[in-house]
């Protein structure tokens, strides 16, 4: 019994884990987008999802103007994006640059009749059901809807964690082993 129990604490914490580093760590999307808008929102409920309501304003004041990035993938699927600046909170991207961004994302709309591909970096999910939008972190041009974008940010941090995990791992039982109990054994 006590076996199944210790492993469904281990197994819900690594579901915990890898859900934190699903969110925060950046991925990419290769999108079209279709428009860009700028929209009042209070997050109410879900302010978990949503950068500080002071970033980079004096008031503190919870409702703001936000801007969206609307898209459609390469199967023709609409995705929206929320972009947000982080500014020195969680997750670190230090994006002071939503005005830029927002410019950038205006100037690559694209129509169906002539599509211009993007890849925008993002961090973040999306759910309809509880109104929450991943943040774009930045927009470039690609060449078409099939190209390939290595994640080597995600890598090199996933790298630098399993090696902080190993070494903590490795000491952790050099300690156990010295000073546990012969008759333990």
């Amino acid at each position: 019994m006590w076996f199944y129990i210790r492993w469904t604490l281990w197994l819900a914490l690594l579901a915990v884990i890898a859900g934190f580093l699903h969110y925060t760590l950046p991925r990419n999307d290769v999108v079209r987008i279709v428009q860009t808008d700028i929209r009042r929102i209070d997050p109410g409920d879900n302010a978990l999802f949503w950068a500080n309501a002071d970033t980079g304003d004096a008031t503190g004041v919870a409702n703001r103007d936000v801007h969206f990035i609307s898209a459609k993938r390469p199967n023709d699927k609409e995705m929206e994006y929320r972009n947000e600046d982080t500014g020195w909170g969680w997750p670190p991207y230090f994006k002071f640059n939503t005005s830029s961004l927002h410019t950038k994302a205006s100037d690559l709309q694209s129509t169906r009749d002539n599509p211009q591909w993007v890849a925008i970096k993002k961090y973040g999910w999306r759910s309809q059901m509880l109104s929450i939008f991943p943040n774009a972190i930045s927009v470039k041009p690609v060449e078409g809807p099939d190209v390939r974008i290595i994640p080597w940010i995600s890598i090199s941090i996933l790298f630098g964690l399993g090696c902080i995990w190993l070494a903590i791992w490795s000491r952790w039982r050099k300690f156990w082993d010295k000073r546990k109990d012969p008759v333990l054994d």
